[in-house]
């Protein structure tokens, strides 16, 4: 049962933090909306600051184990036409998988207010993205499917573009399908252009 509350408190505290901020946020309001009163918080959590670290570890593990991490890199495609579905895959995950869409609100919002928030946001948006295609496109020249060229480079070109239309996605959500076709078109573009 206690697990199940910490559980309910984290689910919450991603919800509230990734709407109105962590300072946006206070702890009256987030166990009300769990159904506690605050004194309650203290057979789980020893401050608002515990939650925020204990929910930035759950969002770690949820995102490398269904997403990937440079310990979780996935498998080098057999073909342009795999990278093409691996692609849309891991972006039709990161844009409709709600834990992610409110996990990339919230680095959003507190990456200028956290050290360890600024960190993620910088591996999520940025240096993970490039170290896993890194590895894909190394894969993949290895395999004769792609031109030899520096895949650091190329994985930041690839990305950076699909990362950009993914935070659109989260500001203008009427916009997603057309960012999701303009994903699909640029990737499809970047093959026909780097294809061995």
């Amino acid at each position: 049962m206690a697990k199940d509350t910490k559980e309910k408190i984290l689910t919450k505290a991603l919800e509230l933090f990734s709407q109105k901020g962590y300072e946006g946020t206070n702890i009256n309001e987030l166990m009300a909306s769990v159904g506690l009163v605050k004194s309650a918080m203290y057979r789980h959590f020893n401050s608002k600051e515990e939650i925020w670290n204990a929910l930035l570890d759950r969002l770690i593990a949820y995102y490398e184990e269904r997403f990937g991490s440079a310990e979780n890199l996935p498998p080098v495609p057999e073909s342009p036409e795999e990278l093409l579905a691996m692609t849309m895959r891991m972006v039709n995950f990161t844009v409709h998988d709600e834990t992610v869409v409110m996990t990339r609100k919230l680095l959003t919002i507190e990456q200028y207010r956290d050290e360890r928030a600024r960190k993620l946001a910088t591996k999520h948006f940025l240096t993970g993205l490039t170290e896993m295609f890194s590895h894909v496109f190394s894969g993949m020249m290895e395999k004769g499917l792609l031109r030899r060229e520096n895949p650091e480079l190329l994985a930041f070109s690839y990305t950076a573009p699909i990362s950009a239309l993914i935070h659109l996605c989260d500001r203008e959500p009427d916009r997603t399908d057309d960012a999701l076709d303009r994903i699909e078109a640029f990737a499809r573009l970047f093959i026909q252009t780097y294809r061995a």
